[in-house]
């Protein structure tokens, strides 16, 4: 054996094994010098099929409650608008106005008419005898009867007339005049007095020689603009 060792080595045999010798060590050179290049792949390890503790697992989501119907929400309501027309720019009259109390009208007294207000057909006068107009009306009413004024005004006269006996003219507001007839003597007013709605201004006489044979009244009339008017239609205001 070691004489077969030592031919080998000492002939051809040294060189062959030399040159696998040679070739082996080139081979694992270019190994080392250009395997480097490619990247390593990692196997991952096995998919771990073992359950996990622990792990979140997603719930469902609760359902609603089905005691209550959803509220629908309504439609609003149509709101009806009002067109309301332009109306043209009228003038102001900026003038200041006087606050005035309302007129105030009173009957000078209560009674029967023994004879009614008529201008237009005639009446038949028991102390004259004739027939004429007669322009007021006569109440009836006990002597000393006390006589109020209608309405206010200013005393114009007091007078004894000839025909209608003590008389008592009160001007009023717009053109009107009441005359008071048949009075007693001695009136309770004197021209120029203001005198109120109601306020006394003498009493019932018999002083008016025109109307004698009639019981005791009162002659009452009305004028505007100095035309007789109504004393009925005056007293209604």
């Amino acid at each position: 054996m070691e004489h077969k060792l030592k031919s080998v080595l000492s002939g051809t045999g040294f060189y062959l094994l030399l040159a696998v010798c040679l070739i082996t060590a080139a081979v694992s050179g270019w190994f080392l010098l250009f395997g480097r290049d490619e990247p390593v792949r990692e196997e991952s390890p096995a998919a771990v099929s073992a359950p996990v503790e622990n792990a979140y697992v997603p719930q469902p989501e609760p359902e609603p409650e089905e005691d209550e119907p959803p509220v629908e929400a309504s439609a609003p309501a149509p709101v009806e608008v009002e067109i309301v027309p332009v109306m043209p720019e009228a003038e102001v009259d900026d003038t200041p106005v006087m606050a005035e109390p309302p007129r105030l009208v009173v009957e000078p007294l209560k009674g029967e008419v023994l004879m009614a207000f008529s201008v237009d057909q005639l009446v038949y006068s028991p102390t004259l005898a004739d027939w004429r107009t007669h322009d007021g009306v006569d109440i009836s009413a006990k002597p000393g009867t006390t006589v109020l004024a209608a309405t206010a005004g200013t005393v114009s006269s007091v007078e004894d007339h000839p025909l209608m006996g003590t008389t008592v003219v009160i001007g009023h507001e717009g053109g009107y005049a009441t005359t008071y007839s048949n009075l007693q003597a001695k009136p309770t007013v004197e021209p120029g007095d203001l005198v109120t709605a109601g306020q006394i201004i003498g009493a019932v006489g018999t002083t008016a020689s025109a109307e004698a044979a009639q019981s005791p009244h009162l002659h009452f009339s009305v004028t505007r603009d100095g035309e007789a008017v109504d004393p009925g239609e005056f007293l209604k205001g």
